[in-house]
């Protein structure tokens, strides 16, 4: 199947309507691909540096989605819209969301950096009410904000022994994720999928190269770079299969990037946001699976009052209306 009928089959012909079902499967889906990739990137973590994967990743990533644009003779439309103002904003909003996400990932379960991470949906339910006139806060949505901002408290725990300053990060990216998807909804609704997923591998590609450079620039000393080399150390040789790993990832930045610009184009961010939830759900599978790491009380107390501030704020509509 060509590429623009795959889009035609997964996504309606007017961008401009709701289409709820639609855009809770793309997001579902979604949240199930970036479960997978986490999974490769925690488990690899070891073997190369983060900035290495980023780069690496958008050299194979770009030149597949140029040549599937130009497969489908859109390739000239594509790159403009790509370095327009919005897609590249919005891309940037993203990429600081992987980035502060993915450099924890090596010090916490799973479970505990997506949770942090995905406070991001009561940020993109406070940032809908205001920037989207027709999403707005119910009393039961304001219960949901306070929540879930509850629920984050107790998962990390900070003030004690349990709290891990690596879990500041997924709650600084997760501001930039809401971000990220409020724009792709006021602002890049009629931006073609492969473009903005184009956009955001070339910010992520660019972002691995300069901060590559900056390391050999700096040369951190040696104490940092033997406690964080996944994050400050200098690129590793690579075999075969680092090669097959890069390789998925970019399979997955394409299939996700599709996904999550689908499913914020087609239906309200308050109630896509609410569903990306179910990562969480994969990764607790995934972590007692693959790292034998169980939820702790404290942290599946806190999921399910994230989770639970999440289906609070499907109640859009004022009572007061």
């Amino acid at each position: 199947m060509r590429y623009s009928k795959f889009i035609k089959a997964v996504l309606p012909g007017d961008t401009q309507q709701n289409n709820v079902i639609r855009g809770v499967s793309l997001i579902i889906l979604a949240a199930f691909a970036i479960s997978i990739q986490d999974v490769v990137f925690k488990l690899f973590s070891s073997e190369l540096t983060l900035w290495q994967i980023f780069t690496l990743r958008g050299i194979l990533a770009i030149p597949l989605l140029l040549t599937i644009s130009w497969v489908n003779g859109i390739q000239r439309k594509i790159v403009v819209a790509t370095f327009q103002k919005w897609p590249l904003i919005r891309s940037i909003f993203i990429t600081t969301t992987f980035l502060a996400f993915y450099a924890a990932i090596p010090f916490l379960s799973l479970s505990t950096v997506g949770a942090a991470n995905y406070i991001a949906p009561i940020f993109v339910f406070l940032l809908s009410s205001y920037f989207i006139k027709n999403d707005l806060i119910s009393s039961l949505g304001w219960t949901g904000v306070i929540l879930g901002f509850v629920g984050v408290i107790i998962l990390l725990q900070p003030g004690t022994d349990a709290f891990s300053a690596w879990a500041i990060l997924p709650v600084i990216g997760a501001a930039f994720y809401a971000l990220g998807h409020i724009i792709t909804r006021t602002r890049c609704q009629n931006v073609h999928l492969a473009a903005m997923t184009l956009s955001l591998n070339v910010v992520m590609f660019l972002a691995g190269v300069v901060f590559s450079i900056l390391l050999v620039w700096i040369q951190p000393n040696e104490g940092v770079f033997e406690a964080y080399p996944y994050i400050f150390g200098l690129w590793s040789s690579m075999i075969t299969t680092d090669w097959l790993v890069i390789a998925l990832l970019a399979g997955f930045t394409i299939v996700i990037g599709m996904l999550l610009a689908g499913a914020y184009q087609v239906a309200p961010p308050s109630i896509v946001s609410t569903f990306e939830y179910s990562y969480l759900i994969f990764v607790a599978i995934w972590d007692i699976i693959f790292f034998g790491i169980a939820p702790t009380f404290a942290s599946f107390t806190g999921m399910l009052l994230i989770v639970l501030a999440g289906l609070l704020v499907l109640y859009r509509k004022s009572d007061d209306a």
